[in-house]
């Protein structure tokens, strides 16, 4: 991955494609975070996971105007990369989780939901907990003047949080969580992949 982090950042219209793509998933993650809550009892956390996965997206969106301004204005397919498996990846994880979590605990209705949550949410910050600090650090070998510096101290709370909550939920949590662990991890080789033979193309075009 660190390969292809420094082979993105080399050309502003890839990169900001990357941003764009980065971006893209936050705000999905924020609308997944939603779509998990009850319509009355919505805690203070999930409020402030939605608010920061927004602002995530926002600040990632903000980072594009210093290296390519008049680019990836919106979420289109040409604006991101491995554009199909960037879509596809939160709401399979999702799906896939759901379906776990069915079968494994027997939720329905709201307890089903809330655990989706904390599942899919806590796997996401276990992945962006890896991502973050490589690219930051590419970021940096580069001298780039993107930073997403910030958005890893929050998602590093964020994964506190979660493992917090998880504990609450379920004293066998981690047992589960390896579980969608493994499904975030299948999928997130299929997105490096197809991301990676992008990347190739543009090299070789």
């Amino acid at each position: 991955m660190q390969k292809i982090l420094h082979t993105i950042i080399k050309d502003h219209q890839v990169h900001a494609k990357w941003l764009n793509t980065l971006s893209f998933m936050e705000n999905a993650g924020a609308r997944k975070i939603s779509d998990c809550e009850d319509p009355v009892e919505v805690s203070l956390m999930q409020l402030k996971h939605a608010a920061e996965e927004h602002r995530h997206a926002f600040y990632l969106k903000k980072q594009i105007l210093k290296i390519s301004p008049d680019s990836c204005q919106y979420y289109h397919a040409h604006e991101l990369l491995a554009a199909t498996y960037t879509r596809q990846y939160l709401h399979r994880l999702d799906i896939q989780t759901g379906r776990f979590l069915k079968q494994s605990l027997g939720l329905v209705g709201k307890s089903f939901r809330y655990a989706s949550y904390l599942f899919v949410t806590y796997a996401i910050e276990m992945r962006a907990d890896y991502l973050y600090p490589i690219y930051q650090q590419a970021l940096d070998e580069a001298g780039s003047r993107v930073m997403v510096k910030s958005i890893i101290l929050e998602e590093e709370g964020h994964l506190e949080e979660m493992m917090q909550q998880l504990e609450d939920f379920n004293e066998h949590w981690q047992s589960y969580a390896l579980v969608v662990l493994k499904m975030e991890q299948a999928l997130f080789e299929e997105w490096s992949n197809a991301l990676s033979k992008e990347i190739i193309a543009y090299e070789t075009a």
